[in-house]
């Protein structure tokens, strides 16, 4: 295994990978790599200064200590948002691509079958995958959320660069399974009822149930579809009683109302039928054993008086 050595640790996951088939994945972890090379390119760090690691629905970079920390964080603040909008305005909803992102500082080992080895990039992937960063993303509408290690925060981020204000980092704690974590949040906070606990290592990063972003990213429940409105009681049934500022008492029809002179409801296709009316639309009606329903006007067992509307034809009184 190498020396440790001084790292800054950037690393991108993509929200709902999971949830994608496995056109849909190739196509967004091209995707994922297009925008992670453009930001790295924007922050003047060419391909000799990073390695770069594999996480399936995620990408990890480890960068040279002497690149420079605020190019990196001011090209993630504006150029992965510009670029995630640019793809999916685009897209189709199956296609879209949002991302949360960490930057971390640390000393990172490689080892003989070239994985990194170290503390600190344990850390910097429980921010990845902690709850809270998740429940920001969902809140955010440009599809990108960020955090930030407080060894970053208190090192480069606080001093108020040009393009990385400090105002907009907000100070979090992240429940791991290996204790609290302080970090960095960019943006608001999520509220507190949201569920910020410590998910399990092995769960996957798709975020299932989630709710969909501004701008049609992600899945938001849809909203709720209104209640329909109480059925008054028909008048003169007996047990009603008047409307609320009108009087009335138990079996008698309210006082309020004259219901017989109403203007009668409005046929299918036409203007309101003159008189009371008998309005089908489908389904059948029965009449003290007979039925009236379709083009079938057979009543039996009964007597239907008055007009009886069916879509455009009308039956006179019927005995």
């Amino acid at each position: 295994m190498t020396h440790p050595v001084s790292r800054t640790i950037l690393l991108l996951d993509i929200e709902r990978f999971s949830d994608r088939d496995d056109v849909e994945q190739a196509y967004l972890r091209r995707m994922l790599y297009d925008v992670t090379d453009r930001a790295l390119e924007t922050a003047g760090i060419d391909e000799t200064l990073r390695t770069r690691a594999d996480r399936g629905d995620s990408v990890m970079e480890l960068i040279d200590a002497n690149a420079p920390v605020t190019a990196l964080l001011r090209a993630l603040l504006t150029e992965v948002p510009v670029q995630l909008r640019a793809l999916n305005r685009m897209a189709s909803r199956s296609a879209q691509m949002r991302l949360r992102g960490v930057v971390a500082g640390g000393y990172v080992a490689v080892d003989d079958l070239d994985g990194w080895v170290g503390s600190d990039l344990n850390h910097a992937c429980r921010l990845l995958d902690a709850a809270l960063l998740r429940a920001a993303l969902r809140e955010r509408p440009d599809d990108f959320a960020l955090c930030v290690s407080d060894s970053v925060y208190q090192g480069v981020v606080r001093h108020d660069h040009p393009g990385v204000p400090a105002a907009d980092f907000h100070q979090v704690t992240v429940g791991t399974k290996n204790g609290p974590l302080t970090a960095w949040l960019h943006g608001p906070v999520p509220p507190a009822g949201e569920d910020h606990g410590e998910r399990g290592a092995t769960e996957d990063h798709g975020e299932r149930g989630a709710g969909e972003a501004p701008g049609g990213s992600g899945e938001r429940p849809a909203p709720a579809t209104p209640a329909a409105p109480a059925t008054p009681a028909a008048p003169g049934t007996p047990g009603t009683t008047g409307t609320p500022g009108t009087t009335g008492t138990p079996g008698t029809t309210r006082d309020t109302e004259d219901t017989r002179n109403r203007p009668a409801p409005a046929a299918h296709r036409g203007a309101p039928a003159p008189g009371p009316v008998l309005d089908v639309n489908g389904g059948s009606v029965s009449f003290g054993g007979g039925y009236v329903a379709g083009d079938q006007h057979g009543v039996s067992g009964g007597q239907v008086t008055g007009d009886v509307v069916m879509g455009s034809k009308t039956d006179g009184d019927r005995s």
